[in-house]
């Protein structure tokens, strides 16, 4: 401050919160669903009793617990944990964002708690305008019990009562639910999520509804803990959860162990084919409470053939408890249990071919994303991949016992214009189209050095077809040139030659890249002389041209060839065209199908004429 500077120093303030605002911004955008309120209450219960272990470690684990209670006019949680004193109360619950695990050290042994960020219990007036909190302090015997009433518009009152209000230490929290909550209020709701959250948990959590009695909620260890007489019990047990919990039998079950992280589970195999890029969300607790069922993160992409539920002991939830943080553990678990997958395949093939057979039917694409990018993978289940070819669906080691040459095409309509003649000319050419073939099949020389794999041009095709004889192209060469003339607009050309079946007229050979490239030159053709033709311009080069390659040995082209009528000729040559066309089943460009209606009902025309 300056000398003539007489300025009042600024009073510092404190922010103003609006809890009910708050509370809408968490119900809003921090959870999912109100439901995550009896989560919340439970994460608690159970932090507290975690850390009532640590404050007495010698006491037995069955002797602290957690009891609901719900019979539709309020929802109440007791625990057996730590309590609070009341000067607690005012530190932790009168103090939006302050955990009461940082209290007394506990900061320092964080990995031991679910909760992480102290705004749980807000997540209660999410059904509830009122927390009615009672609790007492296992750290301070003496001290009173404490109760500390929070409401929905901010406010709060804490007061001391005697010890028999609360005789034992730990807490009960209860809730009297507002009207419109009564869904997630209601016993048989509350029974559910309290199943649903917390079947896995460590400590025995009991439900009441006032009418039959406890009951408990997680009455079983996780089944991963619990013991079998045999290998195939446990397998039978595993699978059997796998059902339980996601709604199918599992191909198989991959068990999944790592102890430094603490984690613990399965992975269940689908029994159905998964859309390429689909990944499931897999169904993650942490320390025994449920946190997300849509955990997408926890495996890579590659490993969509499988759904898994676990249990960690290290991983970092997010803020709302219903996600898991992208952290250094997190990725290092990703890459371990990405590990046991491969490790599951590695034991299949070696042990179990049926098995492998089964997978590979319902999951090779998944598979072939994994092989493109894992040598080990790609050495171990390549051979046994099935592929499309000139033989039919076979793996490549079926296929490479036939062909030391393979031939793959760049697509699936290359592929469907080929097969039948490069098949009766016995080249072995593998379907290059689909998602991750085309790469693999280039690999195929690192397993089976005695094959050579080449990609299949139209070159390399037409060498394979026979050529006419001098006098009988000599006596077409009038047809071709008028045949090249009418489908000159699709710049394809026009030979004669002989291959097998007879029964196929013409085979039409164009790729999309040639096309593609004959589009760009026809458009800087039409712009030539304009910034865009300039730039077209200089991307030009010599357009490959389509071919259309008669078939002498069909007993229609050797009539075609020997029309003399210049009209009909070129009739017959834009249906030949259309024809093969069409056997390509690629899609028709617009021109191609007005010309297959138009040479249709010409020929059709000349046939009428014909017989009047």
């Amino acid at each position: 401050m300056t000398k003539n500077d007489t300025s009042p120093t600024p009073a510092d303030r404190t922010f103003q919160v609006d809890l009910r605002g708050l509370v809408d911004l968490l119900s809003h955008h921090l959870y999912s669903s109100p439901r995550v309120y009896l989560r919340e209450l439970l994460q608690n219960a159970v932090d507290a009793l975690t850390a009532r272990h640590t404050l007495e470690p010698g006491a037995p684990a069955g002797d602290f617990g957690i009891r609901l209670y719900a019979d539709g006019s309020a929802v109440r949680v007791e625990d057996d944990g730590v309590g609070l004193t009341e000067a607690d109360v005012h530190t932790f619950l009168a103090t939006i964002g302050r955990s009461s695990k940082r209290a007394e050290k506990i900061a320092e042994q964080r990995a031991d708690f679910i909760g992480q960020f102290g705004i749980g219990l807000l997540s209660c007036f999410l059904v509830a305008d009122e927390i009615h909190v009672l609790s007492r302090s296992a750290r301070t015997p003496d001290a009173p019990a404490v109760e500390w009433r929070g409401r929905g518009d901010g406010s709060y009152t804490v007061r001391a009562l005697p010890a028999s209000a609360r005789p034992r230490p730990g807490t009960t929290v209860t809730l009297t639910p507002r009207a419109d909550a009564r869904e997630w209020t209601a016993p048989d709701q509350v029974r559910a999520l309290a199943r649903h959250f917390g079947s896995l948990l460590r400590h025995p959590v009991t439900f009441d509804d006032g009418r039959s009695g406890p009951e408990p909620v997680n009455p079983e260890p996780a089944p991963w803990d619990r013991t079998h007489p045999t290998p195939g019990a446990r397998s039978r047990a595993l699978a059997a959860y796998g059902e339980e919990v996601f709604g199918f039998t599992p191909l198989d079950t991959i068990e999944l162990d790592l102890p430094a992280v603490g984690l613990k589970g399965i992975a269940c195999v689908l029994p159905e084919t998964v859309p390429a890029g689909r990944r499931h969300g897999h169904r993650v607790h942490v320390k025994g409470m449920l946190l997300s069922e849509q955990a997408e993160e926890i495996l890579p992409e590659w490993a969509f053939f499988v759904r898994c539920v676990v249990d960690a002991e290290s991983l970092r939830p997010t803020a709302s408890r219903e996600a898991l943080y992208e952290d250094d553990t997190l990725a290092a678990v990703r890459d371990a249990l990405a590990e046991r997958l491969r490790a599951w395949l590695a034991r299949t093939a070696a042990s179990a071919p049926e098995l492998l057979g089964r997978f590979l039917q319902v999951h090779h694409l998944a598979v072939k994303s994994l092989a493109v990018h894992d040598d080990e993978i790609l050495r171990m289940l390549l051979p046994w991949l099935p592929f499309e070819t000139t033989d039919g669906h076979a793996t490549l080691d079926e296929f490479a016992r036939t062909h030391r040459t393979v031939l793959v095409t760049s697509s699936v309509e290359e592929f469907r214009q080929v097969a039948a003649i490069a098949s009766a000319a016995g080249l072995g050419v593998v379907n290059g189209g689909y998602t991750y073939d085309r790469e693999l099949v280039h690999r195929l020389p690192e397993i089976r050095s005695e094959v050579t794999v080449a990609d299949l041009d139209p070159a390399t095709l037409t060498a394979h077809l026979d050529p006419v004889d001098r006098e009988t192209e000599l006596a077409a060469a009038a047809y071709l040139a008028r045949a090249r003339d009418a489908l000159a607009v699709f710049d394809c050309d026009v030979a004669l030659r002989t291959f097998q079946p007879a029964s196929a007229p013409a085979l039409l050979i164009d790729s999309r890249e040639a096309r593609h490239e004959r589009t760009r030159s026809r458009l800087a053709r039409e712009q030539e002389g304009g910034v865009w033709g300039d730039i077209l311009g200089h991307l030009r080069q010599e357009a490959p041209r389509a071919h259309l390659i008669l078939n002498q040995l069909n007993p229609l082209v050797r009539t075609a060839v020997t029309i003399d009528e210049p009209e009909l000729a070129r009739t017959s040559a834009e249906a030949l065209y259309g024809q093969a066309a069409m056997l390509s089943r690629r899609p028709l460009r617009p021109a191609e199908s007005s010309l297959i209606n138009r040479s249709f009902l010409d020929l059709l025309a000349h046939a009428l004429r014909k017989d009047r």
